[in-house]
């Protein structure tokens, strides 16, 4: 099999564990960070072990992926060119085409809001190393369907100190609206997939699904692969979000989007602060 893109044999020092804590903490108490808590890592390694043990402290389970791309400029270094976060069964939302829902974010932090294909998983995957052709991987699939991700973290510098930062904080995932499922969607071409996002009535992005890079597929097979590696089972019903189709679109708690896949359907987002309470009350949920 050949090396993953990001391969994650994971050790968790003290001052890992530490960051873990302390990224944790300011999510719960919905605390701003004025940076990293801690030394950054500088692999990735270093990074999915703060994100694991990050894992196994929040109060909730794990529902979904988000995958990510790594910036050009680390690829080389990092050897690696996507990235992937947890999404947690409390923060997915299902939504109609028409309807308007309100997304939390972290005030005083980084947010926004990204245009999404989203795969669900027909079968268990176990976290055994092995070759994924895409006919193997269309197996896999047990439906696509369109959606946003939120993405927000207590650091307003998350993306900017680059895919580690993403890594150690969830991926920089705050959520995951799922929307309808695209029929027939095996049949048809990228660019029968379009999405376009509007922020604050400004036109902000607007692709179709060839923006992704390698493809939908490329995405599910890199998560297939870095989760055997990290010894990761992924469930069935789990949600793939493949990656933000038109870019990263910046908001704030005032900001109102609109998330268009055109013949597949069109929803609202408002977004508001998460207070301390709406993040600890996940806690009573789990």
């Amino acid at each position: 099999m050949p090396a993953p893109e990001n391969p994650a044999s994971i050790h968790l020092t003290p001052e890992l564990d530490a960051i873990s804590e302390r990224l944790v903490s300011a999510r719960l108490d919905a605390e701003a960070l004025p940076t990293f808590p801690g030394s950054l890592p500088r692999e990735l390694e270093s990074a999915y072990a703060i994100q694991q043990a990050s894992i196994s402290r929040w109060p909730d389970e794990v529902a979904g992926w988000k995958v990510g791309m790594v910036a050009p400029e680390y690829r080389h270094n990092l050897a690696a060119e996507r990235l992937a976060g947890p999404v947690f069964a409390q923060t997915v939302f299902r939504i109609e085409p028409g309807e308007r829902i309100t997304m939390p974010i972290y005030s005083g932090g980084f947010a926004a809001v990204e245009a999404e294909f989203i795969f669900v998983l027909a079968d268990t995957i176990e976290p055994v190393a092995r070759d994924y052709s895409d006919d193997d991987l269309m197996q896999l699939i047990a439906e696509l369907r369109v959606g946003a991700e939120i993405a927000s973290s207590p650091m307003a510098e998350v993306n900017n100190l680059g895919p580690c930062s993403i890594v150690s904080d969830f991926g920089n995932n705050a959520g995951l609206i799922v929307g309808p499922s695209v029929q027939d969607w095996s049949t048809l071409s990228p660019d029968d997939l379009p999405a376009e996002v509007t922020v604050d009535g400004e036109r902000v992005g607007s692709a179709t699904a060839r923006a992704i890079k390698g493809g939908l597929l490329q995405a599910l097979r890199f998560l297939i692969e870095v989760s055997a590696i990290r010894g990761i089972s992924l469930a069935k019903g789990t949600y793939i979000s493949c990656g933000a189709v038109t870019g990263i679109h910046d908001v704030t708690a005032d900001s109102k989007a609109t998330v268009d896949f055109g013949p597949y359907g069109a929803f609202d987002v408002d977004f508001a602060p998460i207070l301390p309470r709406q993040a600890r009350a996940v806690s009573a949920k789990a």
